[in-house]
């Protein structure tokens, strides 16, 4: 069976996600397109990066990701880094001939993801960014849905990602909390899923009208490089710095099939884990889905009796998109790493098949773009056209 050899940059928490992932696909999609091959894994030092290389069952280890994509044997480049190094590593990866996985968003501003996608459609290589969540079964059930024309015409879309792990003011200031590095907060961190959400279910947004705030203004200086996503607080009276980018966002959104809606994103919601939803509403039905619910896809359609209407839940299972490759039963739980599991199956085949592969760098930069024109306007107080 065909192998690809993988270089993974970057040794964290997702590097993680993604090792499950390329040492699971096999045994899920049997007869896997191609064997992932953990080839090596880079990180900022050669300690850190043995380290990586040791937990999550890479051949080699590097400190040196230039090096490495220079490497003949390497066939995919995955990127797991923060945003600031995104577009680097992709464009040269790209002009090493190599395929491409990055995670999001793709890039900090739309400049450099513009720059990213140019550099692979000039190489020809495949690529894709790893929204996984629209990989979760529930989400493609609900595509499935909506292609066959179960809720008819789509009139709205409203889509949350809700989490508190910032809303503690001592919540150490990690990259994710500095423009510099990460480009934007809350918008880029967590909205860019419901926006790719809400482009794959609905279709393109054509014209956004954002409000933007940051809450919390400053935050402890952090000690060390690991992002711990809130899980590690810091005393009251360290060193603090100030906190430059959104920590919430919400917006109204009008897509070009005419159906329009509200995107709403925030890491301050006391309570919410991974609030991760959206409901959308036909004409002949409506579709809901809440990520800490995964397995599950809430149903209405016009055409149920009238004392049977209302929603009802359908238990993601061997029936539903991608069902066959995962657990027998219903219900028997579906997790993050299955959507990594999934997206790793989805982005092999189409290097296999020569095929393309979504969301891809396409969709990356237009998700920048709309992005984008939420914070001009926020800034603005007026409707922001996306240039679709």
């Amino acid at each position: 069976m065909r192998t690809l050899k993988v270089a993974m940059i970057g040794g964290g928490f997702m590097g993680k996600a993604h090792s499950l992932a390329y040492a699971g696909m096999p045994m899920f999609f049997w007869p896997a397109p191609a064997i992932p091959v953990r080839q090596t894994v880079v990180d900022i030092n050669d300690a850190l990066a043995k380290e990586a290389a040791d937990r999550y069952g890479f051949a080699n280890y590097s400190s040196d990701w230039r090096r490495v994509i220079e490497d003949p044997e390497i066939d995919i480049i995955d990127i797991v880094t923060p945003n600031n190094t995104h577009a680097e590593i992709a464009i040269a990866a790209a002009q090493a001939g190599k395929h491409i996985i990055s995670e999001k968003p793709l890039a900090r501003t739309t400049e450099e993801a513009k720059q990213m996608l140019e550099a692979v459609n000039k190489a020809g290589v495949k690529h894709m960014v790893a929204f996984n969540y629209r990989r979760t079964p529930a989400v493609t059930l609900a595509k499935k849905y909506i292609e066959e024309g179960a809720i008819g015409n789509i009139l709205n879309f409203r889509g949350t990602y809700l989490q508190d792990w910032s809303a503690d003011p001592n919540s150490p200031l990690s990259w994710r909390f500095r423009k510099d590095i990460a480009g934007s907060g809350t918008l880029g961190d967590i909205a860019t899923h419901v926006i790719d959400f809400a482009r794959y279910l609905v279709g393109e947004i054509t014209e956004v009208m954002g409000t933007s705030n940051t809450w919390i203004k400053e935050r402890p200086v952090q000690s060390g490089g690991a992002d711990k996503l809130g899980a590690v607080k810091a005393a009251g009276d360290v060193q603090k710095q100030t906190v430059d980018v959104d920590d919430e966002i919400s917006t109204l959104v009008r897509f070009e099939n005419g159906a329009v809606g509200s995107i709403e994103a925030t890491r301050n919601a006391w309570g919410r884990n991974n609030f991760l939803t959206f409901e959308i509403h036909g004409d002949k039905g409506s579709l809901s889905f809440n990520y800490e619910r995964r397995d599950e896809l809430q149903v209405c359609f016009s055409n149920d009796p009238d004392d049977r209407r209302g929603f009802r839940t359908i238990y993601t299972g061997p029936a539903h998109p991608n069902g066959g490759a995962l657990w027998p039963i219903p219900a028997l739980g579906i997790g993050y790493g299955e959507t990594k599991i999934i997206e790793a199956h989805d982005f092999i085949a189409s290097i296999v098949d020569d095929t393309e592969v979504s969301p891809n760098f396409y969709d990356g930069y237009r998700i920048s773009v709309i992005s984008d024109a939420i914070l001009e306007s926020a800034a603005s107080g007026k409707w922001v056209r996306t240039g679709v």
